[in-house]
């Protein structure tokens, strides 16, 4: 009664491989996460050894749409967005959002699936007024848009 056709296992059977293939499903995905976050990207601590962790300074592109204020009243929460126009820089696989004057540069990592439209949306923080940088990397080469953004103190221009 108990035999699942036509592999002839048993629900019990059923039940060890369904939680066989769950735990090696579960250990490959911190090594994926290793992968496509590298930890020495954010270890860094200044612009130079961030971009050399990244594997060199990036070319300046017009193809990257990088949106950040020019002024944030609170460094906290200073919303940012990437687009990358795919006819200038196709084959994009990861966005970086890099804040220059931070302990740590790097701020996010976004990872951008095959055939789908490069964007990212985030706020970030940003300790003070300084360059911010949107870093796409695309068919293994590094290209980049920056800004300056003014931080506010107590409503007085930083």
């Amino acid at each position: 009664m108990g035999n699942l056709d036509p592999l002839g296992l048993t629900r019990r059977g059923l039940i060890r491989v369904s939680g066989a293939l769950l735990v090696a499903a579960a250990l490959p995905q911190k090594l994926w996460s290793a992968a496509l976050r590298p930890e020495s990207v954010f270890q860094t601590t200044t612009l130079d050894a961030t971009f050399e962790a990244l594997g060199g300074v990036p070319t300046i592109s017009e193809g990257i749409i990088f949106s950040a204020p020019d002024i944030a009243e609170n460094g906290a929460v200073v919303p940012i967005r990437i687009e990358v126009d795919v006819s200038v820089l196709p084959g994009v696989s990861k966005l970086y959002v890099i804040v220059e004057k931070n302990p740590n540069p790097v701020a996010a990592v976004f990872q951008v699936p095959p055939n789908t439209q490069p964007y990212a949306e985030t706020r970030v923080k940003v300790a003070q007024t300084g360059n911010l940088y949107a870093v796409a990397e695309a068919e293994g080469e590094l290209y980049m848009m920056q800004r300056e953004t003014k931080v506010t103190l107590g409503g007085c221009g930083g």
